[in-house]
């Protein structure tokens, strides 16, 4: 077993990302920080921009601080089983959520939310996933912007809630909810049987 297990860490290696990409160009770094800040803007027109560019910066950043943290070598999967294993001890999406939305709310934004989504609860196929999503303050994560760290390793991705189409994001007290209910049915088919 513990042959075929490294055996498929070597394979998955070959999926392993090139740390040196986590090195951006001060050029290309404040391309991604205006971008990511024209994107944040345009949530709503009550966000105050000195706060937009904070986000943008911190988002941008902060994520690739955690991607060297966290000793990303490979992609978002075979990082996990790493840390599944054992061999590293963050890196796993909830851990990029936690982290990043910990940081952004040390800004205390006063035009700008910040929401914990998750994806993929109830998937036989694809893994649980969680992120954080920005909003213009008062407005529905549905209404904000996917900040995702976990998916390319530690350089941002950002998109719309709704133009993600890779995920159905629902907020996460709405699936501990479902989760709490679940087992609550579990528990009580247990006692009645």
């Amino acid at each position: 077993m513990t042959a075929i297990l490294m055996l498929c860490l070597l394979l998955l290696q070959g999926c392993a990302a090139d740390p040196a990409r986590l090195d951006i160009s001060t050029a290309d770094e404040q391309r991604r920080v205006a971008d990511l800040d024209h994107a944040i803007l345009s949530l709503g027109d009550n966000i105050d921009p000195e706060e937009a560019g904070r986000a943008a910066r911190v988002a941008i950043d902060y994520s690739l601080q955690l991607a060297r943290e966290y000793e990303v070598s490979g992609s978002p999967i075979f990082h996990n089983l790493m840390v599944n294993l054992g061999i590293k001890s963050r890196g796993l999406c909830v851990h990029w959520t936690r982290d990043l939305r910990d940081r952004l709310r040390q800004e205390d934004f006063h035009s700008l939310d910040l929401h914990w989504a998750i994806a993929n609860y109830e998937s036989m196929f694809r893994l649980e996933h969680s992120t954080v999503v920005i909003s213009a303050r008062g407005d529905s994560l549905q209404q904000g912007l996917v900040l995702d760290p976990w998916r390319n390793s530690g350089e941002l991705y950002w998109a719309r809630t709704l133009d993600d189409t890779a995920y159905d994001w629902r907020p996460q007290a709405e699936i501990l909810a479902l989760k709490d209910q679940r087992a609550q049915a579990r528990l009580s088919r247990g006692v009645l049987h």
